[in-house]
């Protein structure tokens, strides 16, 4: 039997330590998402996640940070998931069709996340906030890579902006859901932004 180093184990606490790191950050997204960053504290975020809150301080330094790992994070994964997502696909128009997919999971999936980068991007201390753009930034160009190879002829200008204004349709999902709340027909809601994207990108 193989034994793995010491620091590839995951142990009992370290497991329990991220699972409360994640609930603090879940909780943040749908706090921040209904009352604005200003408008929550610390110990807010704490009873949310079914801890106290200065022990909130064992996994962040403070509510900036809190934040930051919420946007950061996000970003991060937008940008990890479509190169994934791109490397996995057989050809470039498979490649967009899985990228709107993949928008659309996460407008789904994170819409209060969607709500708090709208808001309160600019409540990010300026060196993070000058990452998420950055991260925000390459997640834009792989789509615009991926258009331009079906579309070599179109200035990628015109690509930005096609893929901006899919951006927009797509996370408008938000406000659709009225605020995180279940959508009675999710799966028509999925289809219909799908298809609006589409053919949105193929103009």
């Amino acid at each position: 039997m193989e034994v793995l180093p010491v620091e590839d184990r995951l142990t009992g606490r370290s497991i329990a330590k991220a699972s409360r790191r994640a609930a603090l950050l879940d909780a943040a997204a749908q706090l921040f998402a209904e009352r604005g960053y200003n408008g929550v504290s610390i110990e807010d975020l704490g009873s949310a996640a079914g801890v106290s809150g200065p022990a909130v301080y064992r996994h962040f330094s403070g509510k900036p940070a809190v934040l930051s790992a919420l946007l950061i994070g996000v970003s991060e994964d937008l940008l990890d998931g479509s190169l994934a997502v791109v490397a996995a696909s057989t050809d470039p128009e498979a490649a967009l069709k899985d990228l709107i997919r993949f928008q659309v999971d996460f407008a789904l999936s994170k819409a209060n996340v969607i709500r708090v980068q709208d808001r309160d991007l600019s409540s990010l201390q300026r060196e993070d906030e000058q990452l998420v753009r950055s991260l925000q930034r390459r997640y834009l160009e792989v789509w615009v890579d991926t258009l331009a190879e079906l579309s070599p002829d179109v200035d990628r200008v015109r690509l930005r902006r096609k893929t901006h204004a899919v951006f927009g349709l797509i996370n408008s999902t938000p406000h659709t859901t009225h605020g995180g709340r279940a959508v009675p027909d999710l799966a028509g809601l999925r289809g219909l932004l799908e298809d609006m994207s589409w053919a949105a990108v193929r103009i």
